[in-house]
C-alpha cells in the first residue's frame, strides 16, 4: 500500500478490550496493574508475525513480540480522556464525544425502584439474579430456576450494563428483545446505563449455551459526532458487528451483521471489496465477550493469533488509497 496523506476510505477495526497498560485512574475502577495485551504475551509465546511487522512490538516492550527495525505501519498508544472504561465510552471518544460523567455501575445490583418498575412494565413474574456475574456462570447457577419459573435473569458486570438472560424456548427472542427495549426506556436519567443487553441461551440444565442472538441497546450519542458528519458529507459509514448499536445507528448508512470475530472480519473484507467510500467501522466482539470478561487468557491468545493470521486477507482487499486503523476501546 502506497504512502498517502489523502485516503478515500478508512477501515477502523476495534479489537474489543485489547488494552495495553493501565490508565492513571485504574485503581479507582479496581483495575490497578491491568495490562491485557502485556499479560497475554507473558502467559506464553503468542505468534503475531503480521502485527509485529506492522509495529506492535515497537509501541512498548511485549514478551515474545520484539520491535522491528522498519515497521510497515505507524504505531502508538492512546489514553482515554473520558471518565469511564467501557465499550460505549471508548467508542464514543473515537467519534469525538468526551464524557465528563461516567455511566453508572452497580456492584451491589440494581436498586428496587429499577427492578420493581421493570417487573411492572414488562409483566414478567419477577426476576432472578440482580448481581454482577459472568454471563456463562449465572446461567449455570440460575438457568434451571429460570426455565421452571419463567423469570428472566438480570445481571450486570464491572461495566455499565443491564443484561437480561433468557432461554429461547421460555422467552422467544422477540419477547426478550421487547423487555430489553422496555428496560432501555426505564434506564434513563440517574440510572442511564451505557447498554442494555439481551443474552439469549439454549440447552438443558448443566449444558446451557448462549446463542449469537445477542442484541445491544445503547444510549443515543448526546451531541454531534464523527459518524453523522461523515455521512452528512455524502460519504458512506459502514457499520460492522455491534458498531451500529453502540451509536444508536446515528450517521450509519449501511449495517453489516457480525455475531463473532470471523463474521465481522469477513464483512470488513466484503466492505473493502465494495465501492463504499468513507468509513468502514468494525468491532471484533469475541475478544471481550468470550475471553476478556471470562479472564480466559489462553482463549484470548488463540483469538489474537487467529486475527493476526487473517490480517493479510484484510490487506489484500485494500486499495492504495485506503487506510487501516487497528485499536482497542478499553482494557
Amino acid at each position: 500500500m502506497e504512502q498517502s496523506h489523502t485516503f478515500e476510505r478508512i477501515a477502523l477495526v476495534v479489537l474489543d478490550s485489547l488494552g495495553m497498560g493501565e490508565m492513571p485512574d485504574a485503581a479507582a475502577w479496581g483495575d490497578a496493574g491491568s495490562d491485557t495485551l502485556g499479560h497475554i504475551c507473558e502467559s506464553r509465546e503468542v505468534k503475531l508475525p503480521n502485527l509485529r511487522g506492522w509495529g506492535l512490538g515497537n509501541v512498548r516492550q511485549l514478551a515474545g513480540v520484539p520491535p522491528v527495525e522498519e515497521p510497515r505501519g505507524s504505531f502508538g498508544r492512546c489514553a482515554l480522556r473520558s471518565n469511564g472504561k467501557d465499550t460505549t465510552t471508548g467508542h464514543w471518544e473515537m467519534a469525538g464525544i468526551i464524557l465528563e460523567r461516567a455511566f453508572p455501575t452497580y456492584p451491589e445490583g440494581f436498586p428496587p425502584e429499577v427492578i420493581n418498575r421493570f417487573v411492572a412494565e414488562t409483566g414478567v413474574p419477577g426476576i432472578l439474579g440482580n448481581y454482577p456475574a459472568s454471563g456463562t456462570e449465572i446461567i449455570k447457577v440460575l438457568g434451571d430456576e429460570h426455565v421452571r419459573t419463567g423469570k428472566p435473569i438480570v445481571y450486570t458486570s464491572a461495566d455499565s450494563v443491564f443484561q437480561i438472560a433468557a432461554h429461547e424456548e421460555v422467552f422467544p427472542v422477540a419477547r426478550l428483545y421487547e423487555i430489553c427495549e422496555t428496560a432501555r426506556n426505564i434506564l434513563r436519567g440517574e440510572h442511564e446505563v451505557g447498554r442494555v443487553i439481551a443474552r439469549p441461551f439454549i440447552g438443558e440444565p448443566g449444558a446451557f449455551k448462549r446463542t449469537e442472538n445477542r442484541h445491544d441497546y445503547a444510549v443515543p450519542p448526546p451531541r454531534e459526532m464523527l459518524l453523522p458528519i461523515i455521512s452528512g458529507a455524502g460519504l458512506d459509514v459502514v457499520a460492522v458487528g455491534k458498531i451500529s448499536s453502540i451509536y444508536d445507528a446515528a450517521g450509519v448508512t449501511k449495517e453489516l451483521p457480525g455475531k463473532n470475530n470471523d463474521q465481522s472480519i469477513d464483512q470488513t473484507i466484503a466492505a473493502l471489496r465494495s465501492d463504499a467510500r468513507g468509513l468502514i467501522f468494525s468491532n471484533l466482539v469475541d475478544f471481550d465477550m468470550l475471553y476478556g470478561h471470562r479472564r480466559d487468557v489462553e482463549g484470548y491468545a488463540r483469538a489474537l493469533e487467529h486475527f493476526d493470521a487473517r490480517l493479510p486477507e484484510i490487506e489484500a482487499a485494500m486499495r492504495a488509497t485506503d487506510l487501516l486503523v487497528l485499536t482497542a476501546d478499553h482494557g
